[in-house]
């Protein structure tokens, strides 16, 4: 059968140093099929003063054509978790969008422009050792003022696990805060670890 180039919609390229995955294909079309394909690029997903809220004064937009943009981009999350976090900002306001969550899944599609070739890469011949990394806010969703906290997880240098979750609770200091975090943490190391 040969070596896989195209699975599902991920694009594989092996190479004698390591395999990369990407989906510019598929990042082409959802350009093109929302009109975006001839849009100015932008330089980052979300701009560092926007904040998402239901806007309730705000013009309605179409909910199709929202919700449409919301999927198509969620698959893409397979090769890009870097945009994860901004579309589900996004894929909050789905049930009642307005202008204002318009114009920001605008800005994560000018982003996407730009940055077409993105994806994973795996190396080969380098040492396998798992790293963690995590960060969270502190209250950082003004609707209801829950912390918001990431992780991903490296084997290698090749990213195997991305998560992003608003907290259940709202904690009290942020002493309390980073002890919820941390618990969570530990709990999908050591998953990872005996698996």
């Amino acid at each position: 059968m040969g070596e896989m180039n195209y699975f599902l919609g991920l694009q594989v390229r092996q190479m004698n140093h390591g395999t990369f995955l990407h989906q510019t294909k598929y990042c082409k079309e959802i350009l093109k099929k929302f009109y975006m394909d001839k849009r100015k690029e932008a330089a980052t997903l979300m701009a560092t003063n926007c904040y998402l809220s239901m806007d309730e004064k705000g013009k309605l937009i179409d909910q199709t054509k929202y919700r449409g943009i919301i999927g198509s981009l969620l698959y893409l999350t397979a090769s890009r978790p870097n945009i994860m976090f901004s579309i589900f900002m996004c894929a909050h306001y789905q049930s009642c969008p307005k202008e204002s969550h318009f114009s920001t899944i605008k800005r994560v599609m000018k982003y996407l422009r730009g940055t077409l070739d993105v994806g994973l890469w795996y190396p080969k011949g380098v040492e396998i050792s798992l790293v963690e990394y995590l960060d969270s806010d502190f209250v950082g969703c003004i609707l209801d003022r829950k912390r918001t906290s990431g992780t991903c997880h490296l084997l290698g240098h090749g990213l195997v696990s991305w998560n992003s979750k608003k907290q259940a609770c709202v904690a009290l200091s942020t002493v309390e805060a980073d002890y919820i975090v941390a618990r969570s943490y530990c709990a999908q190391i050591l998953w990872l670890k005996q698996h």
